[in-house]
């Protein structure tokens, strides 16, 4: 199997796809799936976590990274060339994985696979609506909007859903696309602009530790006015 993986990565047809630029694209829109990592969305599920310091809970995401991209989808990996089934345009993504798997479980081998994807397809839309509830309720002066407001929108957003699941494949991945680069386009610039006070928060975690103290954090050690914030004063 890891033959296989240095063969095909490092073959010329794979170094001249690179050169042009066609799996890097691949691969920046592989990993933005798999993990999200600097798209901005999970930072609203982390900024509820109840944590003294939030060093710590910027610590648990870089670890959610590790777990999702080098744990699980190197896992999935192995699990479908060690099987051996056909690789191929036809039969990519989702039909790859079913049928590598009903090869140890047979018919319930894609069962499984549909059950465990709608489980998580219904998850990410709870999770999707949590983040979407927050940003509103933020846009809106810290308060939810009316009801009815909220009920049109959750019509609006039952309708996109319908209309992705029985959209062609192609498009439906070409629409996540772009979005989701939108989303990393306009969340990469506010990284940047609040990188400074980022690595001063992990600087004073990492000097309260080495303290031998529970890390407690204050916005004023990174630069913060007193009342400036509305939390860590």
């Amino acid at each position: 199997m890891f033959v296989l993986i240095f063969q095909d990565a490092f073959d010329f047809k794979s170094i001249a796809g690179g050169i042009v630029g066609s799996c890097l694209v691949y691969g920046i829109k592989r990993g933005l799936f798999s993990n999200e990592a600097g798209v901005g969305s999970a930072p609203n599920a982390s900024a509820s976590a109840n944590v003294s310091h939030p060093a710590k809970q910027g610590l648990v995401q870089t670890l959610s990274v590790y777990i999702d991209t080098l744990i699980l989808c190197t896992a999935t990996a192995l699990m479908c060339l060690s099987t051996g089934v056909a690789r191929d345009a036809a039969v990519s993504g989702a039909p790859y994985v079913q049928n590598a798997i009903s090869t140890v479980f047979g018919t319930w081998g894609p069962i499984f696979i549909t059950v465990a994807m709608v489980l998580f397809a219904f998850t990410t839309l709870l999770g999707n609506i949590y983040y979407v509830d927050n940003a509103l309720a933020f846009m809106n002066n810290k308060n939810k909007p009316s009801k009815r407001f909220m009920n049109i929108f959750y019509i609006a957003c039952t309708i996109v859903i319908f209309v992705g699941a029985i959209i062609p494949m192609d498009a439906a991945w070409a629409m996540a696309d772009i979005t989701m680069g939108g989303m990393t386009l306009i969340n990469l610039p506010t990284c940047m602009i609040l990188g400074r006070y980022a690595i001063g928060c992990l600087k004073d975690y990492e000097t309260q530790k080495k303290e031998g103290v529970n890390p407690v954090f204050k916005a004023s050690t990174v630069g913060f006015e007193e009342g400036e914030l509305d939390f860590w004063n």
